[in-house]
């Protein structure tokens, strides 16, 4: 009962991304020392264009961190900073706001985390993998009814 989700479209438009980055540094650090601009270009220059590609190349690659993993126990949510845990006990709702461009988790006190691993503009893989993030949520509450129960009331004076 356990699945993971990671985001498809921007996973491809970062890898694209990289690859162009660093051929277009690459290229650019083996034809810099024959460059009109009137420079003196060295052989450090070159490696130093090679190094800026790969960095760059890196950062794109980046975007493809996000991911979200779910089991009986909680939910993983791995976004471009870190990852955390959440036990079923303090997930309240999983939501997909209109216009939102990604799904987020609704946590007590109006709080929010959002998940970046399941994308509006990955389609009708973001619709199956909310479907499915739904169906374990509800087979939780099933099996553990204090999960579901409303909260209690706060006393008012």
């Amino acid at each position: 009962m356990s699945f993971e989700v990671r985001p498809r479209r921007v996973r491809l438009f970062a890898g694209i991304a990289a690859a162009v980055l660093f051929a277009m540094f690459a290229v650019a650090g083996v034809f810099l020392p024959e460059s009109d601009t009137g420079a003196n270009f060295t052989l450090s220059d070159q490696i130093a264009m090679f190094g800026i590609g790969i960095l760059l190349a890196l950062g794109a690659l980046w975007f493809t961190r996000p991911r979200v993993r779910v089991d009986r126990e909680g939910v993983e949510v791995r976004n471009m900073l870190g990852a955390r845990r959440f036990p079923w006990s303090q997930v309240e709702q999983v939501s997909f706001p209109d216009g939102s461009p990604w799904a987020r988790l609704e946590l007590p006190h109006d709080e929010y985390v959002p998940v970046l691993a399941i994308q509006a503009m990955d389609g009708e893989r973001a619709v199956t993998a909310m479907r499915e993030l739904r169906r374990v949520r509800r087979e939780v509450a099933e099996a553990r009814p204090e999960l579901s129960a409303a909260p209690p009331a706060e006393p008012t004076e």
